[in-house]
């Protein structure tokens, strides 16, 4: 007798459930972050962050605060490929129509900030890097907005910003294995390369046991990361590597189960944690008037706040008027703008940009830009999208009465 399949909606919703519940998690510990790294106990941070822990004769003698970076932000790009391979597989996005536009929302959404943050920061020491911190949108963050101020939006809103994230994060995993690979070694690549051709040929002959895939994992990530390609791409190629499709009798596909293992874990631990280690910027007078008064801040800020809505909104009437696209079901032209808004919440993968990308110098004013910028964002987004939950409310009782 064939055993019940999980349903794509249904995967959905408890995707949504579990990276809400992650957001306030990383809420809390961007708080602790700020907190102590501005205490008395400011020091203390800084060491514990900077103690170089690992086996010296892998190159692996990391700080905590890398291996947070490079370790545990695999585990949540793994996640984010299984994702991406679902939507593209069975999801949301394996209907190209559907799909049309928060794909060209994405692109829209990448762009214009890309353009603005370059525009402002040209000639700066890192410009030719900076561009990317705006690009991305943080789901974790937004989800976690959107499920406390917007109960009442149609779940085609929901389904509209997850989307645009999962082609969002493609972006930013392109971004990141383009511009921040510092040379290659072969021999990594080519160790890379065979590891992650058994990890295939083993899914392809149905082999479940974690007894190969772990250690296997552990090879692909250890010899990405000495390629010089930066170690979160391990996972993003392992998510992409994984079956997706059920079997005949399957419960669930090996990439959904694992979502439903590692998922968790990558929300609540791997993302909070790494938070906390790499948002404890300076918040003082000194630092502030840095950020507001240097090219490359104001451009990570400009990027993300004005280029996320201009570029969301802008790419999606381009879509929509062309016949590209079509708006999601019983949404209007002001729930996409509230939703641009919270596309403009970075975080995670900007901050992980800001971290790879920027001299020193200019590293901490750009993180503590992608934390204003992200924090404004989500009381702007919060404002507007309370408001369209309401209008909404009242739409529906006016429906039922």
């Amino acid at each position: 007798m064939a055993r019940r399949q999980t349903h794509p909606k249904a995967e959905f919703a408890r995707y949504l459930r579990t990276e809400t519940t992650g957001g306030i998690v990383l809420l809390i510990g961007t708080a602790i972050a700020l907190i102590w790294a501005n205490s008395a106990f400011g020091d203390a941070y800084v060491a514990l962050r900077d103690t170089e822990i690992g086996p010296h004769f892998l190159h692996l003698d990391l700080s905590v605060g890398t291996w947070a970076k490079d370790g545990l932000l695999a585990l949540f790009f793994f996640v984010v490929g299984l994702e991406l391979k679902r939507e593209l597989v069975v999801g949301e996005l394996s209907n190209i129509k559907a799909a049309a536009l928060p794909i060209v929302a994405a692109i829209g959404g990448m762009v214009a900030p890309a353009l603005i943050a370059l525009t402002i920061s040209w000639g700066e020491p890192g410009f030719e890097r900076a561009w990317a911190i705006p690009m991305a949108t943080d789901i974790a963050f937004a989800l976690g907005v959107l499920a406390l101020t917007a109960r009442h939006l149609p779940s085609s809103a929901r389904v509209f910003l997850l989307s645009l994230a999962v082609v969002d994060d493609l972006g930013a995993i392109i971004v990141i294995a383009v511009l921040f690979t510092s040379g290659f070694d072969l021999v990594a690549g080519a160790v890379a390369l065979v590891a992650l051709a058994v990890y295939w040929f083993l899914q392809k002959k149905r082999v479940r046991t974690s007894w190969l895939y772990v250690p296997l994992a552990v090879v692909v990530w250890v010899a990405i990361h000495t390629t010089g390609i930066h170690a979160t791409i391990a996972g993003v190629v392992l998510g992409l590597l994984t079956r997706v499709r059920p079997d005949p009798g399957e419960e669930e596909a090996p990439a959904i189960r694992l979502e439903h293992r590692l998922q968790p874990y990558s929300a609540l631990i791997a993302v909070p944690v790494f938070a906390l280690f790499a948002a404890g910027v300076p918040i003082n007078a000194e630092a502030m008037t840095t950020v507001f008064t240097s090219p490359i801040p104001l451009a990570v800020m400009a990027g993300l706040i004005g280029g996320k809505l201009i570029g969301i909104v802008g790419a999606s009437a381009i879509a929509v008027r062309t016949g590209i696209g079509r708006l999601p079901n019983r949404t209007n032209w002001r729930d996409i703008t509230a939703l641009a808004m919270l596309g403009a919440v970075g975080f995670t993968v900007s901050l992980l940009i800001a971290d790879l990308g920027l001299p020193e110098e200019a590293r901490e004013p750009a993180k503590s830009a992608v934390l204003i910028a992200s924090a404004t964002a989500s009381l702007l987004a919060a404002a507007l999208l309370s408001k369209r939950s309401k209008a909404h409310a009242q739409y529906n009782n006016a429906q039922e009465a």
